[in-house]
């Protein structure tokens, strides 16, 4: 059987897509195929304004083993452009995903290796499987990451706990990334998909235009200086409070009732 990214919408679900890596007999390995769907979804997400947000989790209880280390084999016998261009393929996803206007949620069963890892630390939050392991192990098997998973991780821990959790290479627990901040949620094993769709679920009552403009000063905010932000800040506040949304999110708070954000 072949790689694939599967799409779903969750039964009761009307706001949240659910991709669902699948790799068969590989713990979900990553292929170029995958990226290809995932950076097609993610365009197609953005025209759908009945998807408030997106879940990525794996089949079959596991997230992803990362790169087929057998596929990996047989590039090194092709030009180096072959591994070059499936790489940057896999940054367009990367890419795609930190840029979609709709929060991503990774739900992560098993374990998430290599770029597997990348992907979950690419997603704006991390629902995780408490006995779930995480690992960057590309030295392990002479190589360097891809997928930004340096970047992520350099941004997310201190510099000397990034490096050594690449160098080693060695798998670091759901508990410990949660005590860190990096996985947002626990929840027990075989449940996580339900918990990341619920609180996905959650997400999408949320104002659309309040998400989108928050990932973006996020974004922004470890690249540009304090008053740079401040106007982005200022710039972003007086739009939200012009836009349908912010007109419905105070009358909603004032009249004491539920926001509807179309």
């Amino acid at each position: 059987m072949s790689a694939e990214l599967l799409s779903s919408r969750p039964t009761g679900s009307d706001s949240t897509l659910v991709l669902t890596l699948s790799n068969p007999g590989a713990r979900n390995a990553l292929h170029p195929d995958m990226y290809a769907a995932g950076i097609e979804a993610l365009e197609s997400v953005e025209r759908d304004p009945s998807i408030r947000a997106i879940v990525i989790t794996g089949a079959d209880n596991f997230f992803c083993a990362g790169g087929n280390l057998n596929r990996l084999l047989e590039n090194r016998a092709k030009d180096p452009s072959v591994q070059a261009e499936s790489i940057d393929l896999l940054g367009e996803w990367i890419s795609a995903l930190r840029l979609s206007s709709k929060p991503v949620i990774a739900a992560v069963d098993g374990a998430a290796a290599g770029a597997g890892f990348s992907l979950a630390l690419a997603c704006d939050l991390i629902v995780a499987a408490e006995e779930a392991r995480f690992v960057m192990s590309y030295a392990r098997v002479g190589l360097t990451p891809d997928g930004g998973g340096s970047w992520f991780l350099s941004q997310a821990l201190p510099r000397q706990l990034a490096t050594e959790v690449l160098i080693e290479g060695k798998p670091i627990g759901a508990l410990r990334l949660h005590e860190l901040g990096v996985v947002n949620r626990l929840a027990k094993t075989g449940s996580v998909l339900d918990a990341a769709v619920a609180w996905a679920d959650e997400l999408g009552k949320i104002s659309p235009n309040s998400v989108a403009r928050i990932k973006g000063l996020v974004a922004a905010a470890g690249s540009q200086p304090l008053a740079d932000h401040l106007v982005a800040e200022r710039d972003s506040f007086v739009a939200s409070l012009h836009h349908r949304d912010g007109l419905e999110g105070i009358s909603a708070f004032l009249e004491k009732r539920a926001p509807l954000y179309r």
